[in-house]
């Protein structure tokens, strides 16, 4: 009888979910860019929620707040998708580093630069969500593919917020 749970609870383990595990890995592996890309954008938010000063202080420190929470809850989102997939989840700065297409700001710009510096984050969010669709789309990873149009659709419209501001 040990024999039969064991066995079944080494086939539970497995991930049967109809996507190959050379498809996982690939989703998996642009996910934690994706999830890099976030974190990235996160960090940076806050840190321009923190430190934006002059004339449109008030309606920006609200702004970057309402944007840094709710990319608090996408990294979320993205790193679950990772684990269901199978992967571990990247999770230190150092691998965020390597796999963000958005670099750290260290310095405390005007107001009007960090608005064009988050845009361009925005923005590049959506590339790298866009660039995994080929893989997504080969695996018919409906999930997945839910998931990146609901943050590309999140981060246009942030982006097109915030150029608004800048004309």
């Amino acid at each position: 009888m040990a024999s039969k749970s064991n066995a079944a609870v080494a086939e539970a383990r497995k991930i049967d979910i109809g996507i190959t595990e050379k498809d996982r890995k690939a989703i998996a592996e642009g996910l934690s860019h994706l999830l890099a890309d976030t974190y990235t954008l996160y960090l940076k938010t806050h840190n321009y929620h923190w430190n934006v000063t002059g004339p449109m202080f008030n309606s920006l420190h609200l702004m970057f707040e309402t944007q840094y929470n709710e990319l608090a809850l996408a990294v979320d989102e993205i790193a679950e998708r990772i684990r269901t997939l199978g992967y571990p989840a990247p999770g230190s700065y150092k691998q965020y580093a390597k796999l963000s297409s958005i670099k750290e700001s260290d310095t405390v710009p005007e107001a009007k630069d960090m608005i064009a510096d988050l845009v361009a984050g925005q923005e590049a969010v959506v590339k790298t969500a866009r660039k995994l669709f080929p893989a997504v789309d080969k695996a018919n990873d409906e999930p997945t593919a839910d998931l990146l149009t609901q943050r590309m659709q999140v981060h246009e419209k942030a982006a097109w917020m915030m150029r608004s501001l800048l004309q």
